[in-house]
């Protein structure tokens, strides 16, 4: 599977990691007092090599795809609202684009495969829309290798544009049934257990979601040990394409944000086909759906936000930029001990 794909991802920087801690230990404040927030600049800074952390500028990507699971009544509308919906973040309108306009955030809404393409929004599609999951694969391991790919390239055009900070999100009505299938195979646990209301599903809509997912596992048998196939058999175009991001801001050596279910989906898949692309990987926020935590803890990563979020589009990773921006102002201009006079405080073994 590797072989496939040729990434070649960096270890983290020891010394630079251990800088970073230093720096946070000199502060004039108990020690680890801003737990998380603390974690993840140090974490940049291995992975970057550097103790001087920037987070400007930054930018958000969207992968809009369409799902042919949609046909088996999985979602409360139809393929059309993808498309309308991605209009809206390409002409910085929708919710997304509203709280990335305080966090100073650049959104860049990508089409890797929807149905019917609109003038504003990037076009990189791998093929129009999806293969209905239940009836056979949702696509070739060709393309979905060719997605992934394509993920990768553009998190590289960013890293070589000079963003310090991206983050991943994606629109795609249906998606949540791929997510949902995806992590069921990936984690070995049945559909009911994985799967969520979505965007409001009501009791019947929730059992066809169910049962479409499990048909689609019975059918296509996707290989646990293979997330390739897995991503194929029962994913879509848009995880493949953010499990691509992962990879490619890995090799980048630039800090991305893992938003929400989705996000983290196609996370564990980066993951588990090169385990070192984790080093890049901050979890922003505990989605409101079933498998929010399940992938997080599977990931090993522990998000910023608990607030019931479940918008996507790459919100959740927006609302955890201000937090971010704060910290860093803390770890770049706070006193030290020294500069009040005061003894610093001893870290315990």
């Amino acid at each position: 599977m590797i072989n496939e794909l040729h990434f070649q991802i960096s270890a983290p920087s020891d010394t630079a990691a251990a800088a970073a801690r230093a720096r946070w230990d000199s502060l004039a404040k108990p020690l680890g007092s801003l737990g998380l927030l603390e974690d993840a600049i140090v974490q940049i800074a291995a992975l970057t090599g550097s103790a001087n952390v920037s987070l400007k500028p930054r930018a958000l990507l969207v992968f809009c795809a369409d799902n042919g699971v949609v046909a088996q009544g999985v979602a409360q509308c139809g393929s059309e609202v993808t498309a309308a919906v991605a209009a809206a973040l390409s002409q910085g309108r929708s919710a997304a684009c509203q709280m990335a306009q305080l966090a100073d955030c650049a959104v860049h809404a990508v089409d890797v495969g929807m149905l019917n393409a609109v003038p504003s929004v990037v076009d990189r599609h791998v093929m129009r829309g999806t293969n209905d999951i239940t009836q056979g694969p949702a696509m070739t391991r060709q393309q979905c290798l060719s997605a992934i790919h394509t993920g990768a390239s553009i998190a590289g055009e960013q890293a070589q544009a000079g963003v310090k900070l991206l983050a991943v999100g994606e629109m795609g009505i249906g998606n949540t049934t791929t997510a949902s299938a995806v992590t069921a195979a990936l984690l070995g646990l049945p559909a009911e257990t994985v799967t969520g209301r979505g965007a409001g599903l009501s009791d019947e809509g929730l059992r066809r979601k169910r049962c479409a997912i499990e048909t689609a596992l019975r059918l296509n048998t996707p290989d646990s040990a293979d997330p390739v196939d897995v991503l194929a058999k029962v994913g879509g175009l848009d995880l493949a394409a953010m499990c691509g991001a992962y990879l490619g801001a890995a090799e980048a050596k630039l800090p991305v944000l893992i938003d929400g279910f989705v996000s983290a989906a196609a996370a564990l898949c980066a993951v588990r086909l090169c385990k070192a692309a984790s080093s890049a990987m901050l979890a922003c926020h505990v989605s409101a759906e079933p498998a929010g935590r399940l992938l997080l803890n599977a990931l090993g990563k522990h998000a910023l936000i608990d607030a019931g979020l479940r918008l996507g589009e790459g919100s959740g990773a927006v609302a955890a930029m201000p937090l971010l921006d704060m910290a860093l102002a803390v770890y770049s201009a706070g006193e030290t001990f020294s500069d009040r006079g005061i003894e610093p405080y001893t870290r315990l073994s």
